[in-house]
């Protein structure tokens, strides 16, 4: 496998997953993954079975090394009205051609992480599925406590849609997972009812601040600004101190 730590200088390339990535792809998945899956997956992966994907290897490695898997990507092609995500699309319900791609799994190797390698095979998928005409949106599911992958993906600006409760069922254990899609070829998001909220709480802030200055400015008018104080011929203000608050920044999915 990979040589921890030992290429300064990789020279990394991009090319499909084949049959020969079978034991590798295996071996990468049990190693960065707690889910296990089944080996019909890695033989769809392979022998691309309704699957597409996308690997990374390192040319600077030595013999056979340079076209080993430090990478990976894959993906599937799924009718938009069948996902999860079909109330979110602004789409017409009887084109049945619609679809969308959604990202199965994305690893990369501990010592070729944060070189860019996540990113490119990211944008593989992004441009895969802006080339096809029907597609929407690419989408996938993140575990809610992985928030290096949380942060990943809101900086290739996909757009965290929802949380799911139990999504996940890990070694008798059930976790949450967010919703995270990244519209294409023009496609936008209905708006979902977190947006709704988050916009009537934003018009009504709005609001409240023009009223509440208006009203300042209209008890400015009425009071004296300055008045003399008789015991010690000093000056006192009259104008009241305002509060300031802290205002929320809006709803994060994090």
């Amino acid at each position: 496998m990979v040589d921890p730590k030992a290429q300064h200088c990789p020279n990394i390339a991009y090319r499909p997953i084949t049959p020969s990535d079978l034991q590798v792809l295996e071996k990468i998945h049990a190693d960065l993954f707690p889910i296990r899956y089944e080996s019909e997956f890695f033989l769809n992966v392979v022998n691309g079975r309704d699957i597409v994907s996308w690997g990374a290897v390192d040319r600077s490695r030595p013999g056979s090394q340079s076209d080993e898997l430090i990478g990976f990507v894959t993906a599937r092609i799924i009718p938009a009205n069948e996902s999860e995500i079909a109330d979110t699309l602004r789409h017409d319900p009887s084109r049945i051609d619609q679809t969308l791609v959604y990202i199965l799994t994305l690893g990369v190797v501990e010592p070729y992480r944060n070189l860019g390698i996540a990113t490119s095979l990211i944008r593989e998928v992004t441009k895969y599925a802006s080339r096809i005409p029907t597609c929407q949106a690419v989408y996938l599911h993140v575990i809610a406590y992985n928030d290096p992958a949380i942060t990943f993906y809101k900086k290739m600006l996909f757009k965290c849609i929802r949380r799911l409760s139990n999504f996940y069922y890990i070694q008798g254990q059930h976790y949450d997972a967010y919703l995270f899609v990244y519209y294409i070829n023009g496609r936008r998001s209905s708006c979902s009812p977190l947006e709704l909220v988050t916009a009537m709480t934003t018009c009504m802030r709005s609001l409240f601040k023009f009223l509440a200055a208006k009203i300042w400015k209209n008890e400015d008018k009425k009071i004296p600004k300055w008045s003399k104080c008789k015991e010690s011929s000093c000056f006192l203000s009259k104008q009241k101190k305002r509060v300031v608050t802290t205002e929320g920044a809006g709803c994060q999915c994090v």
